[in-house]
């Protein structure tokens, strides 16, 4: 059970969130109700690039679609009242599918990196699809969740949407059968809460699932976060080596350039490091009934601040390094450091790792990982 303060009690597709306005712990009380099949086809598109489905609660909203269930906008006011889609992305659903810097998805079965693209588990070695360096495995390999069709199980348009996706054995290089869904829902005026599970139904296999959205509070076709502050929850990283595997070590940040422990300006101490950040970062324990609270990222010029609670033990925080003058909606050329995202996971490369939290999924477990992105304006 996790708990999460906001206002009274309100129960949302397997959620029973008590809240007070302090907001200082979450606690999500799982109760996995019935809901009806409601299905509602914001946009009909080509069946092969997916369908747009659309939150909407008020001045919030987020469209989705089911290709990689993943977030194409999220519409927000800022202290003005002005809204600003606040999540990079492209201005057609055809162009997803031919992405490599995985705007808005859902990335597994594995999120980030496995050094050497294998692992052994339970006797067996495995050999995954290399899709990084030539040799690593990145985000579930060449052709991950983020890059397949979902089934939209249920939607409704001022509540939730689930996303589901059968993992075959063997896809990608990854052992087992894993029945998988994502749960988008309102929790809050302001809230919004994701919910991913994976079933582990014939093999032990490694699960990490992550979402992959830039965040860029100003608005996504404002230039660059260097000037939005940041304060992350966690006072450990995992270094890495030039490849971005993981060396195996924990690290303290404190006095580093990767110190967020106070908030400060993204852009600050970018310049001690070669490209910008890419990291995982130690979250701080909270007891085990609460979510951690990860990350808050905030904007002066809007006013808007973006507040993260996970389950899990590790965050990525990317500042979209990669980017090089990537066309999005409308036309605006994305560059370099345009977002930032923040991505709650497992420790990357964990299947090689063994002093890092397990990610292994035993057959009839249930994986789970939940996140809450709280917004306000001011």
């Amino acid at each position: 059970m996790y708990v999460l303060s906001f206002r009274p009690v309100c129960l949302v597709q397997g959620l029973l969130l008590t809240c007070s306005p302090k907001m200082n712990k979450i606690s999500l009380y799982w109760c996995f109700l019935f809901l009806p099949l409601i299905l509602n086809f914001s946009e009909a598109n080509d069946e092969k690039v997916g369908n747009i489905y659309e939150l909407k609660k008020g001045n919030f909203s987020v469209k989705l679609t089911n290709y990689g269930a993943t977030v194409l906008s999220v519409v927000l006011p800022d202290k003005n009242g002005k809204l600003d889609d606040v999540v990079l992305g492209f201005e057609s659903l055809k162009d997803y599918t031919n992405d490599s810097v995985y705007f808005g998805a859902t990335v597994g079965r594995v999120a980030n990196r496995i050094g050497g693209a294998e692992f052994t588990l339970n006797g067996h070695h495995y050999k995954l699809v290399p899709n990084d360096h030539g040799k690593n495995t990145l985000h579930g390999g060449s052709k991950g969740f983020s890059d397949v069709l979902w089934t939209v199980k249920h939607h409704i348009v001022d509540s939730h949407i689930t996303f589901t996706y059968n993992s075959r054995d063997g896809e990608e290089g990854f052992p087992g059968d894993l029945s998988v869904s994502a749960t988008y829902m309102f929790i809050e005026p302001h809230a919004l809460a994701i919910k991913m599970e994976a079933k582990a139904l014939t093999k032990a296999t490694p699960v990490n699932l992550a979402h992959h959205t830039y965040w860029n509070l100003r608005g996504h076709a404002s230039g660059d976060i260097l000037s939005h502050k940041i304060h992350i929850f966690g006072s450990n990283i995992t270094p890495v080596n030039d490849e971005l595997i993981p060396t195996g070590d924990i690290a303290p940040v404190k006095g580093t350039p990767y110190d967020f422990l106070e908030p400060r300006e993204i852009g600050s101490r970018i310049n001690e490091l070669p490209d910008g950040y890419d990291i995982n970062y130690v979250l701080d324990p909270s007891s085990p009934e609460h979510l951690r609270k990860a990350a808050m990222l905030h904007d002066s010029f809007s006013g808007r601040k973006l507040e993260l609670w996970t389950n899990q033990p590790g965050l990525q925080f990317y500042t979209s390094n990669m980017l090089d003058d990537v066309k999005g909606k409308g036309g605006f050329v994305y560059k370099k450091h345009a977002a930032v995202c923040l991505e709650t996971q497992g420790f990357p490369d964990s299947v090689n790792h063994p002093n890092f939290p397990s990610q292994i999924v035993n057959p009839g477990d249930t994986y789970l990982h939940a996140m809450v992105y709280r917004f306000t304006a001011n």
